[in-house]
């Protein structure tokens, strides 16, 4: 923060145009609500979807794997996981070295998603009206604000 900077106080603070929290909230909800429908023609959703590009990018992971890289817990990431095998995109085995882990390996079909998941992106991209370098910097920037929200949890 920059300390020449005058900081809001009292009532004004409170304005909802004054959230930093709200103006998350809203352009997540946007953001998926983007994806839906494109998301839809592919029979994924997009918490599916978010666990298929952490095993396009390195397969076989287990589910603390998956779950430490995108935040979620174990709970809430197993009946994504259920619902991926069940529609043949993911197979789920138990590690043999150790039982209590269990993988997540892409199937063929989850595999060959990848392909139709690059357009899904370049069409959110165009929805957006931002440049490749104007995303990289947005997000570094909100990768920032987790990181620093996360040091305080």
């Amino acid at each position: 923060m920059n300390s020449l900077e005058p900081v809001l106080s009292g009532v004004e603070a409170l304005r909802l145009d004054n959230q930093l929290c709200y103006a998350l909230y809203a352009a997540s909800h946007r953001m998926t609500k983007c994806y839906r429908p494109l998301l839809e023609r592919l029979g994924l959703t997009y918490p599916q979807y978010l666990v298929l590009i952490v095993l396009w990018e390195n397969d076989g992971l287990t589910v603390s794997d998956i779950g430490r890289r995108l935040r979620l817990d174990s709970g809430t990431l197993t009946p994504v996981l259920k619902r991926l095998e069940a529609a043949g995109f993911v197979r789920r085995t138990r590690r043999q070295a150790d039982e209590r882990e269990v993988e997540i390996s892409l199937t063929e079909e989850g595999q060959a998603l990848q392909d139709e998941a690059v357009a899904v992106r370049r069409s959110v991209v165009d929805t957006l009206k931002m440049s490749e370098s104007e995303i990289a910097e947005l997000r570094a920037r909100l990768d920032t604000l987790i990181a620093t929200l996360g040091s305080e949890a």
